[in-house]
Parts: structure tokens; sequence; C-alpha cells
């Protein structure tokens, strides 16, 4: 068994590529999710490849690792999607005080993604430091850290945890302890965060490609001197000092300025950047067109990522494609979306995800449905996933 070790600053982490990168696992989940489904073809085909050897699958998008078991954005939450069978993982990329680029959901979610409330010194120096609830007032528990509150220093001193919080906490410790009760806090014991850089060399070891997402900035740009095009280009120019091929990376932003600057500075990762399409729940009057379509894809657009209520609706007793999905493929654009179990359980309906066929989810199984309608009726190239097993699953049983 080769070992390889790869250095993370002053920490040496030693990594199986074998066991790593081929020896995929899907564990239990995807049998249970098969077991609830109703009876019919879909069902069969799934089952008949229970005893299909699993390999990695680019389908399989690892939403910010597996965080439906292991915190966001970690280095133990990156490693399981990998072994999962995820062939893309994302790093999301905010920025530290001293501008450096880390793997963050959002610039200001320390307060519950971290155990920064636990070091005194540091929640005092967050942007809003927490102020208790008040039971009888009613009023919530306030606090906002940012990753733009410490620099990247004193940011890897923090330990990831399960987002989550106890808005009706007196304490900081109330606050943190907050999971959601689908999740666990059995993998939270050691959270290990990560720069950009970091999970780019992570990623090269794991054999994955990757997928970053730009996030917007909760500080006023430009930020001590740095713009929003320095931000954009840090994040290239840390994918080009790693030797990462542009082929291998899918850079994604919510706006499409950056997407244009990317394709006009940086064309050879522009070419396959993502644009993360908001505009249907930004703008409920918003309604998708060809001509709406065929103008992003005149600007140079190839792939579009909208949330994946976006891509489905429910006709007569069937889920079906939707408008905004059949004018994306008339106009060119490859679809990828977001994001599969991550609403807890999804009998009750599936929540905002899944909101546009909410009547026809009546079992947890229904996720295998809705995976097939996007896989083969949609032509989605990936589905981003909070535990990617499910997807690698699919995606293995039906050779995508």
């Amino acid at each position: 068994m080769k070992i390889t070790s790869v250095f993370f600053g002053t920490s040496a982490i030693l990594l199986s590529l074998h066991t790593v990168a081929t020896a995929h696992t899907v564990g239990p989940r995807p049998f249970y999710l098969i077991d609830q489904m109703d009876a019919g073809e879909l069902k069969q085909k799934l089952q008949e490849c229970k005893d299909k050897p699993i390999k990695k699958q680019d389908f399989s998008i690892g939403h910010r690792g597996a965080p439906a078991q292991f915190p966001e954005h970690t280095k133990e939450s990156y490693i399981a999607a990998a072994r999962m069978g995820a062939g893309i993982l994302e790093c999301d990329v905010a920025f530290t005080k001293d501008k450096e680029l880390v793997c963050r959901h959002s610039q200001s979610d320390l307060h519950t993604t971290t155990n920064v409330l636990a070091n005194p010194e540091l929640a005092s120096r967050c942007t809003i430091p927490f102020t208790p609830a008040n039971p009888d007032t009613g009023e919530k528990a306030k606090v906002e850290c940012r990753t733009s509150d410490f620099t990247l220093a004193e940011f890897k001193t923090l330990r990831g945890k399960m987002d989550g919080a106890n808005p009706n906490a007196t304490t900081p410790e109330e606050y943190m302890m907050g999971t959601p009760n689908w999740r666990t806090d059995w993998y939270s014991g050691t959270g290990t965060l990560m720069t950009h850089a970091e999970s780019i060399e992570l990623f090269q070891t794991l054999g994955v490609k990757m997928t970053p997402e730009l996030k917007e900035p909760v500080v006023k740009m430009p930020y001590k001197g740095f713009s929003q095009k320095d931000y954009a280009q840090k994040l290239i120019d840390e994918y080009r000092e790693a030797g990462v091929d542009a082929s291998d990376v899918f850079v994604q932003s919510f706006r499409l300025d950056d997407i244009l600057f990317w394709l006009k500075t940086n064309p050879d990762f522009g070419k396959q950047a993502v644009f993360l399409d908001a505009r249907m729940y930004e703008n409920r009057t918003w309604k998708p067109s060809l001509k709406k379509m065929m103008q992003l894809h005149k600007q140079g657009v190839r792939y579009v990522a909208p949330p994946l209520f976006a891509l489905i609706t429910v006709k007569g007793n069937k889920i079906v494609p939707s408008k905004y999905a059949k004018t994306a493929k008339e106009a060119g654009l490859n679809i990828i979306t977001w994001t599969l179990e991550r609403s807890g359980n999804i009998s009750n309906g599936g929540g905002w995800y899944f909101q546009t066929v909410k009547e026809h989810i009546h079992n947890e199984g229904d996720v295998f449905e809705i995976l097939h309608v996007l896989a083969q009726d949609v032509g989605v190239k990936g589905v981003f996933s909070d535990w990617p097993a499910t997807t690698t699953y699919y995606a293995n049983c039906f050779d995508m």
C-alpha cells in the first residue's frame, strides 16, 4: 500500500492513496432509500446494481464535502466525500483579515460552523460579539463572526463543527449546541479547517476534480485595497500555482460579473465556469425564457446551476422537467443543480429544495425518483449532495 505525506503548514497528514482514491464505498444509505421506494422499474434497476463495483463519478458532487455527517469544508468532510465516490468536491471560497483564501460557505458563518465562541479572546473580536437571548422579551441571541475578523493564523486555530446554533441560548456554549437532529456531532471531534490552497492540494491527492465557489463578500469591497476582481483572480492564481489543469476546475459564482471576468481574463478556466442562478428566488416574478437563456450563452456562459426545485415540476401524477430546464437545454447550456439531501427527511414534502414537487413526495425513496428525472429527463451534468454516496450509487448503476 502506497503512503503519501501531504504537508499543510507544519502538520503532516498521512493519506493512503489506495484506500482513499480507489476503495470507494457507499455504505447503507442508498439501500435504505431504495427499500423505501414504491415498487417499479426504477427500484428494480437500483436493486440489481447492489453488487456492482463502485467507481468514482463526476456526476456526484460533494457539496462542501459530506456535511450531512461531517463538519462542512473540513479535511475530514472532503475525504469522506471522496471515499463515497464523489468525482468533484467543492470549496466555497471566502477571505480572512489578511486577505488569504479559505474554505467557508459564507464569510460570516464562523459562529455557526466553527468553535470560535469557545475562544473568549477571538470571540470578543467578532463583528457582533455574542449577546445572549432574553427569555423575558423573547429576543434571540445575536452574534456574527466573519472570516475577515481574523488572520489566517487565527482562523487555523479553529475547529469545524456541524452547522447549527441555538437562537435561544443565554451562553456561548448553549449557542454552539444547536445541531439539527437529522445531523450528528459524532465526527466533529477534529473538524480540521482548510485554506483554499490546502483544499487544492488535498483534492489532487484524492484524485478528484474541483468546483470552488467565490462567495459574496459581506464586507464592503474593495477591502483594504483588495477588489472583487483581485479576489476572483486570486482564486484562479492558486490553481495555476498548484499546476491544476483548467479542465479539472469548475469555478462558480452567483455573480454573473465574476463569470464574465473569468471568461475575459482567464478563458481557460472561464469556459467551464458555473453561473449559480438565483434569479427565480431573488425575484419571485422572474420567469425563464429562451431569450434570457440565449443571452447567457451569447455572453460565453456554458454552465448554469439553479436550485433543484427550478428544474422540476409536477404534471399529472409525474415529476417532469420545468420550463427552466427545457429552455436552458434549448439554449445549449449545461446544467448542474443543488442540493440533494440537505433537507433531512423528505417524506413531509422535502422543504425548500423540493418546493415545486412537494405534493409528489411521499417517502424517503423519492430522492431516487427525483434524481432519475434530473439525470434522464432534464439531463443534468452533475448533482450536489450533502451525502454523495447516493448520487454516486445512482450514477454507478446507470453508467453516467
